[in-house]
């Protein structure tokens, strides 16, 4: 087994490689053009989210037994390509779960109390106590749309607040635990107060959160998004930030990302404008504590792959 690994990474893989004595050729610097002139020496592949291991790239991996992300979903990676020529996919998705849980709730927080409004008022010489009054999260209905990793970690993290916590998934049945109780997406619309979402971004999902989607909710929501950014159609969330039924809506992911593309696109301006609206750079499952577990939990499934 060899393998070459494209993106920066925390030492703890090297090291586990290492004792097991696995070849690697470590290049976080590396750019695709490069990387196309290497990959078909290697029979693994380690990346995060540098570029597209799409159908091209994959061909040219003539010897490709596996590709691991150290992240969680697989959405930089073609998956159905990569089955179908025989290749495992691994991800790391338990490495950020309790990240990205803690990071939304903060968001939540923020929002349900305006933290931030408040903060930015008082800095800048306002004291507005009324308008700044808050919502509390106890006694609330949390529903979370998926309940995988990421879904189950935010629900744990709730349980000590005193809320219901519901969850959907389409592809999950007989899941309800002490921390959440499986329901159908109309029990999620009737009840829902806080909605979240923890799904990946595939064919299905791409725009699924549109007007339609937003126009069956019975009562006011939070909006929280630190799924992937593609999920959402940004315009029907502002449309529904103007007719009040989204209250406050936190994104760590935006259908587009970084700058300056970010700010060209026409719904920008609108959204960056609220200040019911809190964003944050795609940092939810970006933690000191996360960069080490997603290489750890990466370890462990290219050390399980190996000595099958």
């Amino acid at each position: 087994m060899n393998i070459l690994i494209v993106d920066d990474i925390h030492h703890i893989l090297l090291e586990r490689l290492d004792k097991n004595n696995i070849s690697y050729n470590y290049q976080p610097d590396i750019k695709r053009e490069e990387a196309e002139q290497l990959i078909g020496e290697y029979e693994g592949l380690i990346i995060r989210s540098k570029f597209q291991v799409d159908q091209k790239f994959i061909d040219l991996g003539a010897k490709l037994q596996f590709i691991g992300r150290s992240g969680a979903g697989m959405d930089n990676i073609d998956e159905i390509y990569a089955t179908s020529k025989g290749i495992d996919l691994l991800s790391a998705n338990e490495g950020n779960r309790d990240a990205v849980g803690e990071h939304m709730i903060g968001m939540l927080l923020s929002l349900m109390n305006n933290l931030n409004r408040g903060d930015n008022e008082i800095r800048n010489g306002t004291w507005k106590r009324e308008e700044n009054r808050g919502y509390e999260l106890m006694g609330r209905t949390v529903a979370l749309i998926g309940y995988g990793n990421n879904g189950q970690a935010m629900a744990k993290k709730l349980s000590g607040f005193g809320v219901t916590v519901l969850a959907y998934d389409k592809y999950k049945t007989g899941f309800s635990d002490e921390y959440a109780t499986e329901v159908s997406m109309e029990e999620v619309v009737k009840w829902a107060d806080v909605l979240s979402f923890h799904i990946p971004l595939t064919r299905e999902t791409k725009g699924m959160v549109d007007e339609e989607y937003l126009f069956h909710f019975r009562k006011p929501i939070f909006f929280l998004m630190g799924a992937r950014g593609g999920i959402a159609h940004i315009p029907a969330v502002l449309k529904n930030l103007d007719n009040g039924k989204i209250i406050g809506a936190a994104f760590d992911v935006l259908p587009v990302e970084k700058f300056p593309a970010l700010s060209q696109e026409d719904w920008y301006a609108d959204l960056a404008s609220r200040d019911n609206v809190l964003l944050s750079p795609h940092v939810a499952g970006w933690t000191f504590e996360s960069y080490y577990k997603l290489s750890d939990v990466l370890a462990d499934k290219i050390l399980a792959l190996v000595q099958k």
